[in-house]
């Protein structure tokens, strides 16, 4: 029987870590959409060659041709027991869409696991959040600071905001963050992108009982373990 799972949540929800568990577990691959699109940077057909032309043309990839990527992803052979979506669908007109191909596949969406987080949290998790290049170790300064020694650099005319520092403690390796986790402001964006982009879909889902809520506020393996039951109940 096949798996089609719709992974949602806000920044620092743990969606990485969550779906190569489900990846792992379940034997179906994680399909994200912003990998389908750094992917047709390369690509010569035609499919491609469309997409490199609107995002050369600073536009945003309209609904049809969003569909085409996800469906000519889902047609590759390590797709066909299922998959992990992320990042779609992002609206109603695509959620309608995946809704009917799979239909005609004799396949359907079988949960939208909701990785629940609140926004504060999440904030928290993105701006504090550093990271041993070498290792991919992160760090975190408001939740993992043990071996880390964190201090703020402040702008001698006060002209910008303090910048975080972080080292290794024995060390003194210096750590570093996605320049798009060190802007406060950024990182308050991207969570209201998030809340005025998601809530509809989450709404249209919720509607037709699909939407499991998980408690992301606890542990990676609580997390986890919650995440397994769910899908056991609807496999």
């Amino acid at each position: 029987m096949s798996l089609y799972i719709i992974l949602m949540g806000v920044q620092g929800a743990g969606k990485g870590v969550q779906a190569k568990f489900i990846e792992e577990t379940y034997n179906i691959p994680q399909v994200s959409t912003g990998d389908l699109f750094r992917a047709m940077k390369t690509r010569t057909d035609d499919l491609a060659r469309k997409v490199q032309d609107i995002m050369a043309a600073g536009q945003l990839v309209d609904d049809d041709t969003t569909n085409a990527i996800v469906v000519d992803r889902l047609s590759q052979d390590d797709a066909q027991n299922g998959v992990i979506l992320d990042g779609y669908p992002r609206n109603q007109v695509q959620a309608e869409f995946l809704e009917q191909h799979l239909a005609k596949q004799g396949a359907k969406v079988n949960a939208v696991l909701l990785l629940d987080l609140d926004y504060y949290t999440a904030f928290k998790r993105a701006f504090g959040r550093v990271t041993d290049k070498e290792t991919g170790k992160s760090y975190n300064y408001y939740y993992q600071t043990d071996g880390v020694d964190f201090d703020w650099n402040y702008h001698p005319d006060g002209a910008y905001p303090p910048q975080l520092v972080a080292k290794l403690s024995d060390s003194g390796k210096l750590l570093t963050r996605r320049p798009d986790d060190a802007d406060a402001a950024a990182v308050v964006k991207r969570i209201d992108t998030y809340i005025a982009s998601t809530q509809p879909l989450i709404d249209y889902f919720n509607s037709k009982g699909l939407v499991k809520k998980v408690n992301a506020n606890q542990s990676i393996e609580a997390v986890t373990a919650d995440i397994k039951t769910l899908i056991n109940e609807v496999k």
